[in-house]
């Protein structure tokens, strides 16, 4: 096991004409299919140019958001083919038509979404957040199906437990609460734009202005983009309910963690815990940032991914 901290502080400043390189939008092909009755929306970015190091990365992304918000790391990686679900329940894909949106069901969509794409066991797996939990549960149940596990943001602790717990437990509150009040109502609180906004300046941690009006843009843009009260809700409840470190010491491949700093839900102390469970793990901490690693600071987060696939290829 391995720590290694990298040597920026905070996210660099970006260009004054956008956040995106011009490449990205010729990387990018959208397309949906078919599983189990619901639309799946994804995307993939094609590698500007294959290399002996090209991968295929499956990412999957964070509660309540879609591929909108891994963007900027996946364009940090013009050299990679990058697939990008918006998982069920979220974005433009459908929800679950009859099963219930826990971690295991997520898993099985994975399961199927990759044998639909034809993707094999040399698929790189990523997930940020939530998908942390979604990504190293699959690993953990379908040993070879992966490799390597990259987790950004990784939930490393039970939510409900801790300094942390009072708040969930607000939260848990809150999606029950909208979910049994009358719909338009019910998805006026959820989609309110000023929770939206503390939510969003809560999380955001750099000082440059334009980086944060760029972030809370986002928010404003993609968090409230769910099928249904009560599909959100489930994921909710499974987003609190299980983390990593549950089966932390049955991920038998190599797993990268790339941590906040400042990060007050995934806390650092609880990734050093969770690197010490792993079998084969690596743990990248980025100063300066918190939960926003994937918007906030995508360079530092690619360059670790690039470095720890070159130590682990296909």
């Amino acid at each position: 096991m391995e720590q290694v901290d990298t040597g920026t502080s905070g996210a660099a400043r970006e260009p004054q004409e956008g956040f995106f390189s011009a490449s990205l939008a010729g990387r990018t092909r959208a397309s949906d299919l078919e599983l189990d009755g619901s639309t799946v929306a994804y995307w993939i970015y094609e590698p500007v140019a294959t290399t002996p190091a090209t991968r295929t990365i499956l990412v999957i992304h964070g509660f309540r958001g879609d591929h909108h918000g891994l963007l900027r790391v996946v364009d940090m990686l013009p050299d990679m083919r990058v697939i990008v679900p918006d998982l069920p329940g979220f974005g433009s894909s459908d929800a679950f038509v009859r099963d219930e949106h826990t971690v295991e069901r997520y898993g099985t969509f994975i399961s199927r979404f990759m044998a639909a794409l034809g993707l094999g066991p040399d698929t790189v797996l990523l997930g940020h957040s939530f998908g942390s939990i979604i990504t190293s549960h699959f690993a953990a149940a379908n040993p070879g199906a992966i490799n390597p596990l990259v987790l950004i943001n990784p939930i490393a602790s039970p939510a409900l437990e801790g300094p942390k717990g009072i708040m969930t437990k607000l939260a848990v509150f809150y999606y029950r609460a909208s979910a049994k009040l009358p719909r338009r109502l019910g998805l006026a609180i959820l989609r309110n734009r000023l929770i939206v906004r503390v939510m969003s300046e809560t999380m955001a941690k750099t000082r440059d202005k334009e980086l944060r009006g760029f972030v809370h843009a986002q928010h404003d843009a993609y968090f409230s983009a769910f099928a249904d009260r009560n599909s959100l809700l489930e994921s909710f409840k499974a987003s609190v309910s299980h983390h990593v470190a549950e089966v932390a010491s049955r991920l038998r491949l190599p797993v990268l963690l790339i941590a906040g700093e400042k990060d007050e839900i995934a806390t650092l102390p609880a990734q050093h815990k969770l690197l010490e469970a792993l079998p084969d793990g690596r743990l990248v901490v980025i100063p300066g940032v918190g939960h926003l690693i994937h918007y906030e600071t995508p360079e530092p987060a690619a360059a670790a991914i690039r470095t720890f696939l070159e130590e682990h290829p296909a």
